[in-house]
């Protein structure tokens, strides 16, 4: 089963690191967030990935066609072209189709631009932008009981604030930017069954303003829910939280680590 990955998007929250790369090439702990997405998946036994690629995806091109160089020993014959690539990595065996989906195509566009390259009845897609420790064989068996045409995985997102717990005029208990467990968000993890690629119309379609209400409105559109973490990296407060979980080792999302 394919991974799609939406990797296109302008990132303009996160301005300071997106003026030079493509948001999903934003590291975490000296790698680009969007390895650390596809090593979730292939924990889980999925190594095959298309790219939905749009702004800047000259930048996520190079990273790939230069990953075993940049990623194992090398000796080179000067003068000649003989390059002789030595050992191996975690990674070999990935296959990862990157596609230009348009620089300002939305994200249902993107979607449909990338059907050719999805064979089979169902397809697995996320965003490049957040991490979680979901069991993605988990998300499938739900799908499958489920029946339905598409599974999008709900979350909890973290407060942006700290969070006070209060007694008698005195902070009883400080949390730093907790889960908040009061509501649910759409974290991306998705299941899709091929036919929702017929209800796309074109580039202009935006994933979440038309696909997902038209299955919702279909009944169509269940929902795994997952308790864990789940982190998106949309601004530069939360780019410096995800590189400080690598740093202290607290990284629920890095099963393979």
């Amino acid at each position: 089963m394919k991974v799609v990955i939406l990797a296109g998007g302008f990132g303009t929250r996160l301005r300071e690191e997106t003026e030079f790369k493509p948001k999903p090439m934003v590291e975490i702990g000296g790698r680009p967030i969007l390895w650390h997405i596809m090593k979730c998946y292939t924990h889980f036994g999925y190594t095959e990935f298309v790219l939905c690629l749009g702004h800047k995806g000259d930048a996520i091109r190079d990273y790939f066609l230069n990953y075993e160089i940049r990623n194992r020993d090398v000796t080179v014959t000067l003068g000649s072209r003989e390059l002789e690539i030595h050992n191996g990595h975690p990674e070999t065996g990935w296959r990862v189709t990157m596609a230009e989906t348009g620089e300002k195509t939305m994200t249902g566009g993107r979607l449909k631009r990338v059907a050719p390259y999805l064979t089979g009845d169902r397809f697995l897609m996320t965003y490049g932008d957040a991490v979680a420790n979901v069991n993605i064989k988990n998300i499938i068996a739900f799908h499958e009981r489920q029946g339905k045409l598409a599974t999008v995985t709900a979350v909890h997102p973290s407060s942006r604030f700290g969070e006070l717990s209060i007694e008698s005029n005195m902070v009883e208990v400080f949390q730093e930017k907790p889960q908040v467990h009061s509501g649910w968000i759409n974290g991306g993890f998705f299941v899709f069954q091929r036919e929702v690629l017929d209800l796309i119309r074109g580039d202009d379609e935006i994933l979440e303003q038309e696909l997902l209400v038209k299955l919702a409105t279909m009944k169509q559109l269940a929902v795994y829910q997952h308790d864990g973490f789940w982190q998106c990296m949309d601004t530069y407060r939360e780019m410096v939280l995800l590189n400080e979980l690598w740093r202290t080792g607290e990284t629920p999302w890095a099963a393979w680590r």
